[in-house]
């Protein structure tokens, strides 16, 4: 099962989990929630594509922790989104940081 142009071989689409923190209020709740949300979205078949601070932002950018993950479809990814082991991990997380997510489905 090979993705090429966004779309796999089974012609589902590939999605992004992008993530974008405003705010972060905590960084022990934030490093919790790492640990827990790695496994658990790697373990529903997420493939983190980038993860971290942007090294350049332009027009109205700005300058966030930003995490794209990638993953089969955004059947998937909502999957992911809604399993138990990523429950837990928010759990973790709490208030620690304001965050956007969005899944976008890739392009053909």
């Amino acid at each position: 099962m090979s993705v090429r142009s966004g779309v796999r071989d089974d012609g589902a689409m590939t999605a992004y989990w992008i993530s974008t923190y405003s705010e972060v209020r905590d960084e022990a709740k934030v490093a919790a929630y790492a640990k827990l949300a790695l496994p658990a979205l790697n373990a529903a078949g997420g493939r983190f594509i980038a993860r971290g601070m942007p090294e350049q932002v332009y027009e109205a950018g700005q300058a966030t922790r930003t995490v794209v993950i990638e993953f089969a479809s955004v059947e998937a990814a909502r999957a992911a989104h809604d399993s138990p082991a990523y429950a837990e991990a928010l759990a973790a997380l709490g208030d620690g940081a304001v965050r956007d997510i969005r899944i976008v489905p890739g392009v053909e």
